[in-house]
C-alpha cells in the first residue's frame, strides 16, 4: 500500500519520484500533476472532480500548495513537480522501443517541437505514435485515439495536453481501453523541455517558482489562471483533508 497525504479529497503520494515511476510502471493507470490553479474546478466541473479522485497516482506538482499545507497544517509534503516527474520518466524510456511510448500533443507546433527535441536528445520517436488532440469540451470522448492504442498497444502514453482537459482523457482512456498502459498527465511539463514553452530551470523549480518565471514571461497567458489559484489558500483553510462540495449554481 502506498503512503499518501490526504489533501482537499485527493490522495497524493508520498515518496520520492523513482518510487512514483515504479509504481507506475508496476501498476499502469493513470497519474496526474495538478498545479495550482486547478483546484478551484474541483467545485466546477463534476467530470473533472470525478476523473481526479479516481486517479490512480496523484504527485503535489503545486508549490503552493505544497506550502499552504506546512504554514497551515505544519505538515512538510514532498513535492514531485511534473517537470521533475517527466525528466525521470524520460530517462528511464529512452532505452526502450519507440513503439513502446505513445505522445498525445495540443498542437502542430508541439508535435513539431517534439520532433526537434528527440533528434537534439537523441530520443526515439516514431510518427505514428504522437497524437495531435482536438480541442476538447467539457466532456471528453476520442474513439479516434483509442482506436490508436488499441491498434499500436504501447506501454506508455504520454498526455501533454495541459490542466483539466488531460485528466478527463487520462481517465477515459483507463476505464476504455482493453489493457492498462501506464498513462502520464504532465501538462505543460514537456513544453518546457521541447522549447514550445519558456523553459523552466531545475533551481527555479526546486524554489516552487516556476509560476513566478511564466507570470513573467507569458503574462496575459497566466495571469487568467493566477486569479484561479489565488482560491486555494481558502479551500485548504476551510476544507484540509476533506473534499469541498460542488459550488451551487
Amino acid at each position: 500500500m502506498l503512503s499518501a497525504w490526504q489533501i482537499l479529497g485527493i490522495s497524493f503520494f508520498n515518496g520520492d519520484v523513482d518510487e512514483a515511476l515504479a509504481s507506475m510502471d508496476r501498476c499502469g493507470g493513470f497519474l496526474i500533476a495538478p498545479s495550482g490553479t486547478c483546484f478551484a474546478r474541483l467545485r466546477e466541473d463534476e467530470i473533472y472532480r470525478r476523473a481526479v479522485l479516481a486517479a490512480d497516482l496523484a504527485i503535489a506538482d503545486s508549490g503552493l500548495m505544497v506550502l499552504l499545507w506546512r504554514l497551515l497544517r505544519r505538515e512538510k509534503i514532498g513535492r514531485i513537480s511534473g517537470s521533475k516527474y517527466l525528466k525521470h520518466l524520460l530517462r528511464k524510456l529512452k532505452g526502450e522501443r519507440a513503439e513502446e511510448i505513445f505522445w498525445v500533443l495540443p498542437s502542430e507546433r508541439a508535435r513539431r517541437k517534439l520532433f526537434q527535441w528527440s533528434r537534439r536528445e537523441a530520443f526515439p520517436i516514431v510518427s505514428k505514435n504522437c497524437y495531435v488532440a482536438p480541442r476538447y469540451g467539457l466532456d471528453i470522448e476520442d474513439r479516434n485515439l483509442l482506436s490508436l492504442l488499441e491498434e499500436n498497444r504501447p506501454s506508455h502514453v504520454i498526455i501533454a495536453i495541459g490542466s483539466g482537459a488531460q485528466e478527463k482523457l487520462g481517465y477515459y482512456l483507463r476505464e476504455n481501453l482493453s489493457y492498462r498502459p501506464a498513462i502520464h498527465c504532465t501538462g505543460a511539463a514537456l513544453g518546457f523541455l521541447t522549447g514550445e514553452q519558456i523553459p523552466i530551470p531545475d533551481w527555479v523549480d526546486r524554489l516552487y517558482l516556476g509560476w513566478l518565471l511564466r507570470l513573467m514571461t507569458q503574462p496575459h497567458r497566466f495571469i487568467p489562471r493566477l486569479i484561479r489559484g489565488l482560491e486555494l489558500p481558502w479551500l485548504i483553510w476551510k476544507y484540509g483533508e476533506n473534499l469541498p462540495p460542488v459550488r451551487k449554481s
